[in-house]
């Protein structure tokens, strides 16, 4: 381990000469356990013996192993010194899996809703022919998919061509071909320094490197997109630009303008992930507005209508990269579900869809406001119709996120720690918290309750293992 770490440094101190030396030691350790190369339970060197090989003073390396600690990278017990942590594990619960507790469920509609969306089921397979729901199709959707498609896409854009749009098997499943048909040559996508977990996922998948760039309260700043676009081989710019997951962030119009701007000066595509766009009530302009030519637009219906309709749809940059796209997914999936289209279509054209999209929203601000009279005595950002919010664990806390995470999910609680959704190895002191699921309002507010309560008696919950 400790020629491990001797060789990542010398690495490491090349290219990033003007970052603390003390952070530099906990990036090695979260790029190590990233990579595999550091297991759980291995053993770190003692904090001399690093400090000696690393010509580093006593203090540096004690705060790199403090901080990398409070990054939830390792941990120490008496009689074993300092070794690394494994990840967190997922939590059986009774009433929802662990599955669902990490992930960020919209609310499920009433008795009322849930009887016309069986009803819109029902006369779609009364009226269709479904042996041609189970025929190979082209893909893209059907005519009549797309032109429900069009409909939703225009809720949140001007007029678009038929010819840009492509329906497919989810916004993730999308992501993966955007991202295999940009990256086929090779390059960098730039990315926020907090970002949909599943992003970090695929580009891990496809060995495709995400550059993180460093965020103010507008979002990503303009100058460090350029100064990649400058120095490094940039394929895209991904950005989920409304109520974005996990900081509940709306990027304001200037920030687009000035983002786009770069994009259009580099001829960098950007990847405009609008799944929770269907939910803002205020209309900003998108980045498929600002430059069409550079923009794929997808967005969906799984965080306004329910997460088992895996369904995107797609705005492309024309009809020649439309096509493309579709290529791409085409080798990955074949083609969308004809029956999960046929769903969404119908849903559209009956006007449940709309009235589920008005039902989530509403019970959002509902559960928004009990989230701002609960946790009144801490800080954390949200959006009225968003339903989720962004936490920040309180100063000197007895726990890091990762802690927090796993003790709130043995109580029942949705709550993911920062670690999952950063890209720089250094996750703020924050949580993502969901508000829904199938859970009920009342369940909704003991959960927040349970938040407060913990953050406020930490000592009464005992302590984490990881």
């Amino acid at each position: 381990m400790l020629n491990k770490l001797g060789s990542r440094w010398n690495s490491y101190q090349n290219q990033n000469t003007q970052r603390p030396a003390y952070l530099l030691i906990a990036d090695i350790i979260a790029d190590g356990i990233n990579s595999g190369e550091f297991q759980p339970r291995d053993r770190l060197p003692p904090l001399r013996e690093l400090a000696l090989l690393l010509a580093l003073n006593y203090t540096t390396v004690t705060r790199g192993y403090a901080e990398a600690k409070r990054r939830g990278l390792i941990d120490s017990r008496p009689g074993l010194g300092s070794y690394i942590r494994g990840k967190v594990p997922a939590v059986p619960l009774s009433g929802g899996s662990s599955y669902e507790m990490t992930m960020n469920s919209p609310i499920e509609p009433g008795i009322e809703l849930a009887q016309a969306i069986s009803e819109g089921a029902i006369n779609l397979f009364a009226q269709k022919n479904i042996l041609s729901l189970l025929r190979y199709q082209d893909f893209g959707g059907q005519a009549d998919d797309k032109a429900m498609a069009k409909v939703w896409l225009e809720k949140q854009l001007p007029a678009v061509s038929m010819e840009d749009i492509l329906v497919a098997p989810g916004i993730h499943s999308a992501l993966v071909g955007l991202l295999t048909l940009l990256c086929r040559k090779g390059g960098s996508v730039c990315v926020s320094d907090l970002i949909y977990p599943g992003l970090k996922a695929i580009a891990s998948q496809l060995n495709i490197t995400l550059q993180s760039l460093p965020c103010d309260e507008d979002g990503p700043l303009p100058r460090a997109f350029e100064h990649q676009c400058q120095t490094g081989n940039i394929s895209a710019l991904y950005i989920n630009p409304t109520i974005q997951n996990p900081t509940t962030l709306t990027l304001p119009l200037r920030r687009r303008e000035a983002l786009a701007d770069v994009a259009s000066r580099y001829s960098v595509p950007v990847i405009e992930d609008e799944a929770y766009a269907a939910l803002a009530t205020q209309h900003i302009a998108s980045f498929s507005e600002l430059i069409p030519e550079l923009t794929w637009y997808v967005t969906g219906m799984s965080k306004c209508f329910g997460p088992g309709l895996r369904t995107a749809f797609i705005k492309g940059p024309g009809k020649r990269n439309t096509q493309l796209l579709a290529g791409a997914l085409r080798a990955l999936n074949v083609m969308a579900s004809p029956i999960t289209n046929a769903l969404a279509t119908q849903w559209i054209s009956d006007g449940t869809a709309d009235r589920v999209l008005l039902s989530v929203r509403a019970e959002s601000v509902i559960r928004q406001k009990m989230a701002s009279d609960i946790l009144r005595d801490f800080s954390y950002r949200a959006t009225p119709q968003g339903f989720h919010l962004w936490l920040q664990l309180p100063r000197h806390f007895n726990w890091n996120p990762a802690e927090m995470a796993v003790k709130l999910r043995e109580l029942g609680v949705s709550a993911v720690s920062s670690a999952a959704f950063c890209t720089d190895n250094n996750p703020p002191d924050a949580l993502r918290i969901c508000l829904g699921g199938s859970w009920s309002r009342e369940t909704c507010a003991e959960n927040l309750q349970t938040i407060a309560h913990v953050m406020l008696n930490p000592q009464h919950y005992g302590s984490v293992i990881l």
